[in-house]
């Protein structure tokens, strides 16, 4: 079903477009269709037709998005889930066993703390937080001989500290680990974490992939065969598949993802130049900004910047709030990615669960994910949330 061999040579976003799937030979549908099927006809006994046979197993909805994720991180395997932390714990379960070891960003996303944190350390799986920023502190955190997995976020979710991805794999390699890259935030129009030597590529098919806020996702994308026997194996095994229609509605989404990028992109940049120099502002991290301190590294392995804007208040944790309560074009939610402007308090929502540990985030910070709308509308929403302020 797949035509990425005619497409590895073509642009990102004509892979985006037409990797994964063939017009309809029937009736020429040049959309793949939702295949709301649990199971298929065989032609006798183990007469498979095409490997479809179960769709927990495989699906052709589903093989379609696999392909066409796998062709925009520039590898051979891409496998889709029920969500973002279905993949990782899928993940996890098929390259970790219990006395093993993972080092963690020390501003991991809530969710994926939670899950080592609460669900995979029961198993017998340990952890250690590492700043990414710090390539030394990633490797004093390494456990040689029990540490399987160096897991990055970068950008990292909420601080939008940003690691270096080639100089962590080969950190990572030199002890035997295999670095995991969670490209939620960067998408893989603007990352390509395979092509600086990572190992395995997560995303939350969620956010921006989707796109639109109308479905949720994940995804684990390998070069390596190997890896994607085990990962194949666990993904039927313990079964947290994407349905045909979330699988459908991702794959829409992708289709217009280089051209979302680029406005999330245009609007953040106007944005983090304005609370730049707002009164009421404190901080700004944005990566595109000169004095953020991973610009440079940034600029090396971004395309552009991204649509993700934290910043702090003067007034502290009761003012952020203020803040996320006055705007009106920005949405107060959690998630990221859609075309609308979202924000929201990581204190006391996405990262409420890494209160009172290592990975807690300040209290007057806020969290942008700046969607595609009019720039000038969303710049004036933020000049009256903020104008209480100061």
């Amino acid at each position: 079903m797949s035509n990425r061999e005619h497409l590895d040579t073509a642009g990102f976003e004509t892979r985006a477009i037409h990797a994964g799937y063939e017009p309809d030979p029937t009736t020429g549908a040049v959309i793949p269709p939702i295949y709301a099927t649990s199971t298929y006809a065989q032609d006798g006994v183990g007469g498979l037709r095409n490997g479809y046979e179960y769709s927990r197993s495989a699906n052709p909805t589903r093989t379609a998005l696999e392909s066409t994720l796998a062709a925009l991180e520039g590898a051979a395997h891409g496998y889709a889930f029920a969500s973002g932390l279905a993949a990782e714990d899928t993940l996890v379960r098929a390259l970790c066993r219990p006395g093993d070891h993972v080092v963690l960003p020390n501003d991991a996303y809530g969710g994926t703390f939670r899950l080592f944190d609460k669900v995979a350390t029961a198993w017998g799986l340990s952890h250690s937080p590492a700043p990414v920023t710090d390539l030394d502190a990633v490797r004093a955190a390494i456990r040689p001989g029990e540490t399987k997995l160096v897991w990055l976020e970068t950008p990292t979710n909420p601080l939008l500290s940003i690691g270096d991805i080639e100089a962590i794999a080969a950190v990572a390699h030199d002890a035997g680990a295999r670095l995991v890259v969670d490209n939620t935030f960067a998408s893989s129009y603007l990352q390509q974490p395979l092509a600086l030597g990572a190992d395995i590529v997560v995303h939350s098919t969620t956010k921006y992939a989707g796109g639109h806020s109308d479905v949720v996702g994940g995804a684990l994308v390998v070069d390596d065969a190997e890896l994607a026997e085990k990962i194949g194996f666990h993904q039927n095994a313990i079964g947290g598949v994407a349905g045909p229609f979330d699988a459908w509605l991702v794959l829409r989404g992708l289709k217009t993802l280089a051209l979302r990028m680029e406005r999330h992109c245009d609007n953040a940049e106007r944005i983090a130049d304005f609370l730049s120099t707002h009164p009421a502002v404190s901080q700004v991290i944005y990566p595109g900004l000169p004095e953020h301190p991973g610009h440079e590294v940034a600029s090396r392995q971004m395309k552009r910047y991204g649509g993700m804007i934290s910043f702090r208040v003067t007034g502290g944790e009761e003012q952020a709030l203020a803040v996320c309560a006055a705007t009106q074009v920005f949405t107060l939610g959690e998630s990221l990615g859609g075309v609308e402007s979202l924000i929201e308090h990581p204190g006391r929502m996405t990262h409420a669960s890494v209160a009172g540990t290592d990975l807690e985030v300040p209290a007057d910070l806020v969290r942008l994910s700046v969607g595609i709308e009019t720039a000038d509308d969303l710049l004036a929403d933020l000049d009256r949330a903020l104008g209480g302020l100061v």
